[in-house]
């Protein structure tokens, strides 16, 4: 047993002890009258403590208080109950379910540590997923932040871990970076070896992201030396791989080969050979201009990628390997590398994208049938108050000498009743369906537009910039596929859409036109609501007709404005305009106008609303292209 699996074990023996200490003592006055603190235990001070164990312990320390948990007296009035419970679904990869219980955390009035770590609880589990962190929601964390300092928590130290967790997935290194170094200097256990060398590792990650060659040296060398004071072999071993990236930074590279061989060995011999070290390595010999000894390790990584426990292949291994063969000559070999690279990524993001499109389909299927269910609910309700109102009526009226005539009328205006009832639902939901249809229409016309454009650029040869606009693509389509089962967007997630897909126009007219977005001051992007996918079809109008075949470069301008209640959406391009063409390419360039009139009918004209759009020609004063200009209700969240 090394060193640091001993302090993880002692770690793990010594809470134990503490907390067994703990569940024997008797509740002081001061310890009963305080929230974190239940029946003599203080379970805050145990959530803290979780920072300092290993994997293995903090596992069997979850598990354990879990069980205990379970069996205390009003177990469901104990948020620390729901909380070990949290952290084993956690465990247990069931993150939705560890969100409800983070949820159903609760103390007394007083209880603002409990409150802070639910807080934190759930602001973690939202930004977990990897992805780009909202505004909206780094404002959140912003404010729980601030309302730890505030009120000197203990736990403030967590939601600056918190913060520098979310500049990181916003590609933000150095804000990531200074976050990180309050976190530790704030942390209650800072001087424990496992604290330590997270801070270390994670620093030098972020060091590396901000491209701070100084700090990364720093941060390298205070993480070996701990592990040479703890004696972990581990390590020492990975410094060198870090030391590694600090000389290829530095173009040293015959230094960073020596130190990732150095790495190599050590993982060889612990029988713990990762494919990217292989990879690191390769890449070392790369840049040293050691082609074959690359070209080698890099089919070595490519194999043990292969072999391992998931079978899962990195295409980012073959973009090495394909740079290698080119370097050397063998371009044949290159373009054979980067075939199959390329159908890789293709594989993988169509698996990805297979993934979240059922999960989207499961959600909205669950989702559509609750609100079913409640507005049947609902709709049973009023039907009952009606025809309880009714048979009231109708009572009293069978006492009156002119009964009969009375009881003919009731069920006669009952009767009339349902009907109009029957005929309102059938109508709203026609209305809804239409809505929804159109916007199916309109979501296939754009993806059959941007497949289009990458086919281009794959058949230009560009294997790179194809890939970077394949990804670019498939986070277009995420967000179109989540807005299309919505009515209505905010107008800042339409305006981040629309800046998307010009950047991918761009990418297939280099150079043929530039474009601006302009949101008017005083107009929140928050606040205000709009049907999704309103302004593309105009956009791809522009670009698709009038910037085709022009000798000057093409300027598109989309800016939004409010007044008196209406929110106004202009689109202006100094294209060649509307030109006379054959009859079917005239009404494939009308299908937007056709598709957006159908569109505001079902949602605005229907309720009474003015909405309106006008496709004005500019002719005249040495002028040209063509200017929209849509007219809707100003809707606010």
């Amino acid at each position: 047993m090394n060193a640091r699996t001993a302090l993880a074990v002692f770690s793990v023996l010594t809470l134990l002890f503490i907390t067994s200490c703990q569940d024997n003592e008797k509740p002081r006055k001061d310890q009963g009258n305080t929230p974190e603190v239940i029946s003599g235990k203080d379970y805050l001070s145990l959530v803290i403590s979780l920072d300092t164990l290993s994997s293995v312990g903090y596992k069997k320390v979850v598990y354990r208080e879990d069980s205990l948990l379970r069996y205390v007296p009003d177990s469901n009035h104990n948020p620390f109950y729901y909380y070990f419970r949290a952290r084993r679904y956690h465990l247990e990869k069931q993150p939705d379910m560890a969100m409800e219980a983070y949820k159903k955390m609760a103390g007394t009035k007083d209880s603002i540590e409990i409150d802070l770590l639910k807080t934190y609880s759930i602001l973690d589990n939202t930004t977990g997923s990897g992805t780009l962190v909202a505004g909206t929601l780094m404002q959140s964390i912003l404010a729980a932040m601030q309302k730890a300092e505030n009120a000197h928590s203990k736990l403030t130290y967590r939601f600056y871990d918190l913060m520098a967790k979310a500049y990181y997935q916003n590609d933000n290194g150095a804000e990531s970076l200074e976050y990180a170094e309050r976190y530790y200097k704030n942390h209650p256990y800072k001087s424990h070896p496992v604290v330590r060398q997270r801070y270390y590792d994670i620093s030098f990650m972020l060091a590396s992201r901000a491209g701070d060659d100084s700090k990364m040296i720093l941060y390298n060398e205070e993480a070996r030396n701990l592990a040479k004071s703890i004696g972990d072999s581990m390590a020492i071993a990975r410094s060198y791989d870090n030391l590694a990236q600090v000389y290829a930074r530095q173009q040293r590279f015959d230094k960073a080969v020596e130190n990732s061989r150095i790495f190599i060995e050590y993982l060889k011999k612990t029988n713990s050979l990762k494919a990217y070290a292989y990879n690191n390595l390769a890449t070392s010999f790369v840049r040293n201009n050691q082609l074959d000894s690359a070209i080698h390790y890099y089919k070595e990584a490519i194999a043990l990628a292969k072999r391992n426990a998931e079978g899962k292949e990195v295409p980012g291994y073959y973009n090495g390997l394909i740079e290698a063969y080119k370097k050397k000559g063998a371009y044949a070999e290159a373009m054979e590398a980067a075939d199959y690279a390329f159908a890789l990524e293709i594989r993988n993001i169509k698996e990805i994208e297979a993934v979240k499109v059922a999960e989207i389909q499961a959600k909205y299927e669950t989702e559509k049938k609750d609100r079913n269910i409640a507005e049947l609910s609902s709709q049973n309700v009023l039907n009952e108050k009606v025809i309880r109102q009714q048979r009231w009526t109708m009572g009293l009226a069978s006492v009156i000498f002119i009964g009969i005539f009375s009881f003919f009328y009731i069920i006669h205006r009952q009767y009339r009743l349902k009907e109009k009832n029957k005929l309102l639902q059938s109508e709203n939901s026609r209305l809804n369906i239409e809505q929804k249809l159109l916007q199916a229409q309109l979501n296939p016309h754009f993806i059959f537009n941007s497949i289009a454009n990458l086919q281009s650029l794959v058949a230009s040869g560009n294997t790179k910039e194809s890939v970077r606009y394949l990804s670019t693509f498939s986070r277009l389509l995420r967000s179109v596929l989540e807005q299309s089962r919505k009515d209505f967007i905010s107008l800042e997630e339409e305006v981040t859409s629309l800046k998307n897909y010009l950047q991918l126009q761009q990418m297939r007219f280099e150079g043929v036109f530039d474009y601006q977005v302009i949101v008017a001051d005083g107009l929140c992007g928050d606040d205000i609501l709009i049907p999704p996918m309103l302004v593309q079809p105009f956009v791809e109008n522009a670009i698709e007709h009038g910037f085709r075949n022009i000798q000057h470069k093409g300027i598109l301008t989309v800016s939004f404005s409010a007044e008196n209640n209406q929110l106004f959406i202009l689109v202006d391009d100094n294209g060649k305009g509307i030109v006379n063409k054959e009859e079917g390419q005239q009404k494939k360039r009308s299908l937007a106008g056709i598709i957006l009139k159908e569109r505001l009918e079902a949602l605005f004209k229907s309720s009474g609303q003015e909405a309106k759009f006008d496709v004005k020609n500019k002719e005249g004063d040495g002028t040209h292209g063509v200017t929209v200009c849509i007219v809707i209700p100003e809707i606010k969240d």
